[in-house]
């Protein structure tokens, strides 16, 4: 389950400001759904003076066998070998294998560089309880704001 919450008099962003956020909200959920599925995660937005807050976090993810063993009491499904062969392997497609668990770290670069063309900041890291958050401060000026405005103002 994701969660939305907002604080600030929600506005028009910059368009480079707004794709970016679109875009890190959208890698760090798919980083839930790989590295923690199952876990509910937080999206925060925070329209402030003079900026753009966003935080996405996860709670740790749930443990990966109930009572019911480790698919939920369902049946695991086979996934086939495309060339006709045996079959893969068992289990959810998201659930993480040893090599993707760690991850390439290429999705946090990505958003380090969209956040440093905007002359934000960004933090990222485990947290106490065992999730996982981002946090993103990307400044938005006034002048910018004003500017935006007025255009939208004219005819």
């Amino acid at each position: 389950e994701v969660t939305k919450l907002v604080t600030g008099r929600v506005r028009e962003l910059p368009q480079g400001v707004e794709l970016s956020a679109y875009r890190i909200v959208q890698e760090a959920l798919s980083n839930t759904l790989r590295h923690a599925p199952g876990a509910d995660a937080v999206v925060e937005l925070s329209y402030v003076l003079g900026g753009f807050g966003l935080r996405v976090f996860n709670w740790a993810p749930p443990e990966p066998w109930g009572d019911e063993g480790p698919w939920g009491g369902q049946e695991p499904w086979e996934v086939p070998d495309p060339w006709g062969g045996e079959a893969l392997g068992e289990g959810p497609a998201l659930a993480p294998t040893p090599a993707s668990a760690t991850g390439s770290g290429h999705g946090l670069t990505g958003m380090r560089e969209r956040v440093a063309m905007l002359e934000g900041e960004l933090t990222a890291g485990p947290t106490e309880s065992g999730g996982f958050e981002v946090s993103v401060w990307i400044p938005v000026p006034a002048a910018e704001r004003e500017a935006e405005e007025e255009t939208e103002r004219e005819p």
